[in-house]
């Protein structure tokens, strides 16, 4: 290190839904050498960070603690003293119930720089997620956000139960359901209503949210009866009645894909747009990457002679986005761009490889109507000749139908590994472990070697324990992969994109 001292961001991470980050702590996280976090809804949070950071989990469960209080703040102190730019990541705001202030106050006595990056509390997002607002004009003025972890029936407490009861319109308890019974008695016996509408929200702004309501004197039997587990807050008031009007998260009409768990199996570079896809309509998706997108086991040799005669070629056929990508990267490398591309044709199979080489300046001139091998053969019909060239850069392992059957009408076609996918680094055991105890509703297929990839990741059985949950192909040759390695296909894209399977999902789902 230069012999400076670090710095500290005490950032707050948001309730659970990991969208709800500010962009401020996205701008820290980039920066940070080292990330201290507590135990977050949602670890995508840490995808932001640099891949070399030093992560350290200081996570807090009830009853169990990975590193006391104390030992968190010195060791804050520690990295900065080395130096370090630091990431103290808390669930929720740090201020709110965080013990931010206790690790703030430690640095500042150290002369150690630090910076407060507020994150968008529970108190207020989770109802909001449940369509309750802690105010509304004509029935809350006002709120008041308190701990439920502390013993209502303590000999000392710091809740002044007498004024509280009564003082606001609405009241969220935090982390309370387990003292819920000494809370509503407490509410009761001080002058609220046992009347008094309340809601119960777990994993609230997370595709699990689940909501009870009940009245104050209700509650604790509610809580009982249905075995309600934490995390969860507690909200008192009025409000709760305006749920039924404003539900619009766990809304099945507005978010028609709400609580379907899904198991996203593509490469993780590519995975998080089919997951926001499905997330915007309430899924909760568990990205397990099968498969990794790398160059081709001869190092881009095969590719590299092609770009060096790209004169030669009349026309181009694209297969995949991921073989656009590919081929433009050496194209550059060779010091050309898409003005090399002057005198060729370019057919490109779907719209998103045609939409991937729209960024390079390039319109395709065909886009068969049906996007796999066969289409494109169908789209060439009568535009490709024996006097033709043809370049297809693509995946290593991809099927030969195309230039197998352009072969066999006498047309010259020059095949180049663009790209390979090999196993991705899912957790199999984990993967397993979810299959088996039922919290995955659907896995979805992108390509052939997602099917296969999975398969190899999941080991012996594989196709058993797929087979015990819905599964959903993205065409129909990912389909048939899937039926050989003894899959069953339960929904099938109509559309061979990314938004076909989704909607293929919605249809088969809602």
């Amino acid at each position: 290190m230069n012999g400076k001292s670090g710095k500290v961001y005490l950032i707050g991470a948001g309730p659970g839904d990991y969208r709800l980050l500010t962009l401020k702590a996205c701008d820290c996280l980039k920066m940070a050498d080292t990330v201290v976090y507590d135990r977050l809804a949602d670890e995508r949070i840490l995808q932001y960070a640099p891949r070399d950071a030093e992560f350290i989990y200081v996570g807090k469960a009830s009853s169990q603690h990975t590193m006391t209080q104390d030992k968190i703040c010195q060791l804050l102190v520690d990295l900065a003293n080395e130096g370090k730019t630091v990431v103290r990541l808390k669930g929720g705001d740090p201020f709110v119930f965080g013990r931010g202030g206790e690790e703030a106050l430690l640095l500042q006595e150290n002369g150690l720089p630090f910076e407060i990056v507020p994150g968008v509390t529970s108190a207020i997002s989770v109802p909001a997620y449940a369509g309750i607002p802690v105010t509304h004009r004509g029935v809350a003025a006002s709120f008041a956000v308190v701990t439920g972890h502390e013993d209502p029936t303590k000999e000392n407490s710091d809740i002044n139960w007498q004024q509280l009861a009564t003082a606001t319109d609405t009241v969220v308890f935090l982390m309370g359901v387990a003292n819920l019974p000494k809370i509503t008695a407490r509410l009761m016996e001080n002058g609220r209503s046992g009347d008094t509408p309340v809601a119960i929200i777990r994993w609230g702004t997370k595709a699990q949210q689940q909501v009870w309501t009940s009245t104050v004197a209700g509650a604790a039997d509610l809580v009982k009866s249905e075995s309600i587990k934490p995390p969860c807050i507690f909200l008192v008031g009025n409000v709760v009645k305006l749920r039924e009007k404003l539900a619009w998260f766990d809304n099945p009409k507005l978010k028609p894909l709400f609580g379907k768990r899904v198991l996203v199996t593509r490469a993780r570079a590519q995975a998080s747009l089919l997951a926001e896809k499905l997330e915007t309509l309430g899924a909760a998706c568990t990205e397990a990457p099968a498969i990794r997108i790398q160059p081709p086991a001869d190092g881009f040799g095969a590719l590299d002679e092609a770009v060096g005669k790209i004169d030669s070629f009349n026309w181009l056929i694209f297969t995949s986005a991921n073989g656009v990508n590919y081929f433009f990267d050496r194209l550059l490398a060779a010091g050309r761009d898409s003005r090399a591309l002057g005198r060729a044709k370019i057919c490109a199979i779907g719209s998103a490889t045609a939409k991937a080489l729209q960024g390079y300046g390039i319109i395709a001139d065909v886009v068969p109507a049906e996007f796999r091998a066969e289409g494109i053969l169908a789209a060439l019909e009568g535009k490709v000749s024996t006097e033709d060239k043809v370049l297809l850069p693509r995946a290593a392992e991809a099927r030969n139908v195309l230039p197998e059957e352009l072969g066999r009408k006498g047309i010259d076609v020059t095949v180049v590994p663009a790209y390979e996918t090999v196993a991705g680094e899912a957790d199999g055991s984990e993967i397993c472990r979810q299959l088996s105890e039922g919290e995955i509703d659907v896995i979805t297929f992108t390509s052939s070697s997602t099917v296969k990839n999975l398969a190899k990741i999941l080991g012996e059985g594989a196709a058993e324990l797929i087979n015990s949950v819905k599964t959903a192909a993205i065409g129909p040759v990912t389909a048939a992969t899937c039926r050989e390695q003894g899959i069953r296909v339960d929904i099938e894209a109509k559309e061979y994109t990314i938004d076909g399977l989704v909607d293929g999902l919605v249809e088969a789902l809602s």
